[in-house]
């Protein structure tokens, strides 16, 4: 059985009244969810409060969904427009941050990943590159951070992000494209890289 058939199988259970099947699908997916809103707010607390009311908006919203997407798509677009929500209404800009969460629950800086970081000019070499895509990111327009967000950490293909953003697979693919040139050109003055080159 897929995951897709197991989320519409707990679906299913809970639009017939079972509340301890939706446990079930915020336990399977709060840390994706909490994950993804923490590259788009950065206060902790008000992440776990986003995440709340996402979940609440999702169990509320059950009812009508009909599976023609993935659950966890539809979830993934329930999040994004209460990170919005949450942005608009706080007069607060969403943003991407340095750190990342990895499945354990461990925090780690991007810096510590990169390999060749033995000699202190490499070092500061690869913290200037981290600082400089997450400036760019977050220079970004929000529906550009948000599609390349989605590609490239969360992973997800780029039909899933078109469900989830509600545009069409062309615009998605423009959104990341123009993300990925905003980032690059960001990056030519501390790389090597010349301006056809893209990261």
């Amino acid at each position: 059985m897929s995951e897709r058939d197991v989320d519409a199988a707990l679906v299913a259970r809970v639009q017939r009244g079972d509340k301890r099947a939706f446990d079930l699908l915020v336990l399977k997916y709060q840390r994706k969810i909490m994950r993804l809103l923490s590259r788009m707010i950065n206060d902790p607390g008000e992440i776990e409060d986003v995440a709340q009311e996402a979940f609440i908006k999702a169990y509320r919203a059950l009812p009508q969904f009909r599976g023609e997407s993935a659950f966890y798509t539809w979830l993934y677009r329930i999040a994004i427009n209460t990170a919005r929500n949450w942005q608009v209404s706080n007069g607060r800009r969403l943003v991407t941050q340095n750190s990342h969460e990895d499945e354990d629950g461990e925090t780690f800086d991007p810096i510590d990943s990169l390999s060749d970081i033995n000699t202190p000019e490499s070092m500061l070499a690869s913290r200037q590159i981290v600082e400089r895509v997450n400036a760019a990111m977050n220079a970004l327009p929000e529906d550009l951070r948000t599609a390349i967000v989605l590609r490239e950490i969360e992973g997800m293909s780029y039909e899933d992000i078109a469900q989830s953003m509600g545009c069409p697979v062309g615009t998605v693919r423009s959104r990341i494209f123009r993300a990925r040139e905003a980032i690059a050109a960001q990056l030519r003055p501390v790389s090597n890289h010349d301006a056809d080159h893209r990261w």
